[in-house]
């Protein structure tokens, strides 16, 4: 069990290392040129975002990975002045989302306790994929990363000078220790 723990620290410890070399790389579409609909309708330019890493999440209100939304509330609430969780619902995977934005808007708050941003629902894969969706999955715009979410609940985390550091699958939990190291 021992050996298996050392490996598996010595490879979370090549990934962050990989993450870091390619953070290095300048994205060729600015992330802070971005701008994206809240759930309520308003426009939010990325910008504003400038200092602080950013958690971007697609959700699901029907899903067996939708208790994340409790983390991710932790992850807002603890390190709220250095991050910004921002959850982009969408009803591509299975259709574990088909309520309107006001609908999971009030799901996310009576269950789940959520203030983090959500933003408006749309899609995060395939040809209608959504604008920020085409920076984190476009390596020819984000510098290095062409990984779809395969499913509800992919984390991407871009840090304070907007360049993206990781891209990590449903099955990572948002207060899970790769993620968190990554936000101190």
């Amino acid at each position: 069990m021992k050996l298996v723990n050392f490996i598996a620290s010595l490879l979370a410890v090549l990934f962050v290392n990989n993450l870091a070399a390619q953070k290095n790389v300048t994205p060729p579409v600015d992330f802070y040129s971005l701008s994206f609909k809240t759930i309520t309708g308003e426009n939010f330019k990325f910008g504003q975002l400038k200092g602080k890493k950013v958690l971007i999440v697609n959700t699901a209100s029907k899903c067996g990975y939708t208790p994340q939304f409790e983390q991710l509330e932790e992850l807002h609430k603890t390190y709220g002045s250095e991050l910004v969780v921002l959850g982009f619902p969408s009803n591509d995977f299975g259709a574990q989302d088909p309520g309107t934005n006001q609908d999971i808007k009030a799901f996310c708050e009576e269950n789940y306790g959520v203030t983090f941003m959500m933003m408006d629902k749309s899609s995060v894969k395939g040809k209608d994929k959504n604008k920020v969706y085409q920076w984190l999955t476009s390596k020819e715009k984000n510098g290095w990363n062409s990984t779809e979410p395969s499913w509800n609940f992919g984390k991407y985390l871009v840090d304070e000078k907007g360049m993206l550091l990781g891209f990590f699958p449903s099955k990572v939990k948002p207060t899970d220790k790769q993620i968190v190291d990554m936000l101190k």
